[in-house]
């Protein structure tokens, strides 16, 4: 009688999880993916779907595509619920029970709004595709509304755009939205005038991009002023209601509202039973095994990984996710084969973030700024693109947009606005208090 076979199951194909998959091809183990989106997605470049820069299609891949030669592999579209740690078991949204092996947690992470869930309603986050659509329409719909009024005041509210976030995130959507709205859009909309367009950057910390040195913040700070931004630095949001946001004793009356402040763990790792912290991420050991948990693996947003020395855990980026995903695909192999686990090291090849059309600060082994930064973020973001047509396609959009300083995803595709996961959630928050429970 044949040994049966190993099932190791995924969930999330995102960086991490997809090349958890990718490394298992042709292994004697059946894989499992699972994932709520028949997709993955390329989330860097989530901004400039945002922003009308690019169409969803060029940034994202069917999973089925990605793996679909691969013999042990299958993917499941569906909704992990909660995870059965003494069945060894997923147990899925819709009643399946999914038993594992081993199992990979590689959920990513949601929107933190730190407690203030009505927050939601108002102000969109950046995590997939339906929020960036969200927030394409509404700030193309503000400029249909800002063309047609005859009102000052309410014309110069439906101009006004708020990033609350000073990360990688929040400073590429804010310099977007400022190009958007002074460059792309001057000519589509003669009633409103390019200088009445008011981008404003609010982060609580001194100065944006804290993870980088001081002197590319600062660097990253006057670009953004370049292009027409407003810098609130220090400032808290005290709330965020329908039109308008408040810092402090502030009232900002806005038109469009993006969250990019912080995020923590998706509800299946932080609902568990199994070891967390603050921020729902599991703690893993220096293997990426999940602490007292053998079976059980987290890599990228889901984990809390401190490398061996350091006191700081890794940081939330695809580069961390992806060296985790293929790092431990060897370790199942190996794990398998009754062979000892290794230990995962993180090998940083800098950061980088682009600021606006010609403008982007890179850190690494060496420090650039400006337009050489920038075509170095773009060459990367290109090369890491899954899929020669999605490169391609990218690639001839930024050329074509660098001449001729248009965008061709202007596109409204409703009268109303794509509801969002969070708004969704913060609906029924009201609805039943203590009684929601986020979907993972």
């Amino acid at each position: 009688m044949s040994e049966k076979r190993r099932q190791v199951v995924i969930l999330g194909a995102g960086f991490g999880g997809l090349q958890v998959a990718r490394g298992l091809d042709g292994a004697d183990m059946d894989v499992v993916i699972v994932d709520r989106n028949n997709h993955h997605l390329f989330q860097p470049l989530l901004y400039q779907v945002a922003s009308a820069g690019l169409a969803p299609g060029t940034i994202t891949v069917p999973i089925r595509s990605v793996v679909g030669r691969q013999k042990n592999t299958r993917v499941l579209l569906a909704d992990a619920e909660r995870i059965d740690l003494d069945r060894q078991e997923v147990v899925l949204a819709d009643g399946e029970h999914l038993p594992y092996d081993d199992l990979v947690v590689a959920v990513g992470a949601r929107n933190n709004f730190f407690g203030n869930t009505h927050w939601a309603k108002h102000a969109t986050g950046l995590k997939d595709v339906r929020d960036a659509l969200s927030i394409r329409e509404r700030i193309l719909l503000s400029f249909e509304a800002a063309e047609r009024s005859n009102d000052p005041n309410e014309r110069q509210r439906l101009t006004t755009f708020v990033v609350i976030g000073g990360g990688p995130t929040g400073v590429e959507m804010a310099g977007a939205i400022s190009e958007l709205g002074r460059q792309v859009l001057a000519d589509d909309y003669p009633n409103v005038p390019a200088d009445s367009v008011r981008v404003v950057l609010v982060e609580m910390a001194k100065r944006v991009l804290t993870s980088f040195d001081e002197d590319l913040s600062y660097e990253a700070e006057r670009q953004l002023e370049e292009l027409g931004v407003e810098l609130r630095l220090g400032q808290p949001v005290t709330d965020i209601q329908d039109g308008y946001v408040m810092l402090g004793d502030e009232r900002l009356d806005v038109s469009v509202v993006v969250w990019a402040s912080g995020v923590k763990a998706e509800a299946i790792a932080a609902e568990s039973a199994m070891p967390q912290d603050w921020n729902g991420r599991l703690m893993v050991d220096g293997h990426c095994c999940v602490k007292g948990h053998p079976s059980v693996f987290a890599i990228g947003d889901a984990a809390h990984f401190v490398p061996e020395g350091e006191e700081e855990p890794l940081p939330g980026l695809g580069a961390v996710a992806m060296q985790q995903g293929i790092f431990l695909a060897k370790q199942l192999r190996r794990r398998a084969a009754r062979k000892p686990l290794e230990t995962f090291k993180y090998k940083d090849r800098g950061t980088m973030a682009t600021v606006g059309r010609s403008r982007a600060v890179v850190q690494g082994g060496i420090k650039m700024t400006g337009f050489f930064a920038w075509i170095a973020w773009c060459l990367v973001h290109v090369i890491l693109l899954m899929g020669f047509r999605n490169r391609a396609v990218v690639l001839f959009n930024w050329v074509w947009a660098y001449v001729t300083y248009k965008r061709g995803a202007r596109l409204i595709t409703g009268q109303v606005p794509i509801r969002t996961t969070d708004q969704a959630l913060a609906e029924k928050a009201d609805e039943a208090p203590g009684q929601l429970r986020e979907s993972a």
